[in-house]
């Protein structure tokens, strides 16, 4: 006695990226997604583009507002872009929407979108300062410890910003971590 299952790569849907786009099953275009993930791991610009066409393609559909919203989700989970690629593109899908006439996000999940996105930035930017200030640093002074690096990893917005006005002016290390109180972040 045995039992069989039926089988599918999606590797073997490779060369059909035509007749998935003009195919009506959801799980078409969820193979297509797959596969444009894939073949943009390494470049954001393309896969912002991939990733664009492929929103574009589900508005065309003419699904119903909640198989949309459930596939806008896959697809945004699928295919991760940086921050600033993902403030253009869901621009793009606001402005696609209202040249549709058709509100494909609700006022509450664009208002949630719009917070998720300004919290990304704004985490997004203190890391940058922090990758910053450590750069500087082992410019400056040479290798710096692990210790400093975890003080800069925790450090606040604000704390950030002191270091890195100090840190070219700064005759050592130890002058510009001099007198930091504990951070709050």
């Amino acid at each position: 006695m045995g039992i069989r299952f039926p089988i599918a790569k999606l590797l073997d849907y490779a060369d059909r990226a035509e007749s998935l786009e003009n195919d009506p099953n959801p799980f078409a275009l969820v193979t297509l997604a797959h596969l444009q993930t894939r073949a943009t791991r390494t470049d954001p610009q393309a896969r912002f583009a991939a990733k664009w066409r492929l929103i574009q393609l589900l508005f065309r559909r003419g699904w119903a507002r909640q198989s949309i919203l459930d596939l806008l989700y896959v697809l945004d989970w699928m295919m991760k872009l940086p921050d600033y690629l993902s403030v253009q593109l869901w621009q793009n899908v606001a402005n696609l929407a209202q040249e549709k006439k058709m509100a494909y996000v609700s006022s509450f999940e664009r208002i949630a979108i719009e917070k998720g996105m300004q919290a990304g930035m704004q985490q997004g930017m203190q890391q940058g300062e922090a990758l910053a200030l450590q750069k500087l640093l082992t410019k400056r002074f040479g290798a710096i410890s692990a210790d400093t690096v975890g003080k800069i990893a925790t450090a606040s917005p604000e704390q950030l910003d002191a270091w890195l006005d100090l840190v070219l002016d700064a005759p050592s290390l130890s002058a510009i971590f001099e007198g930091t109180p504990p951070s709050t972040h």
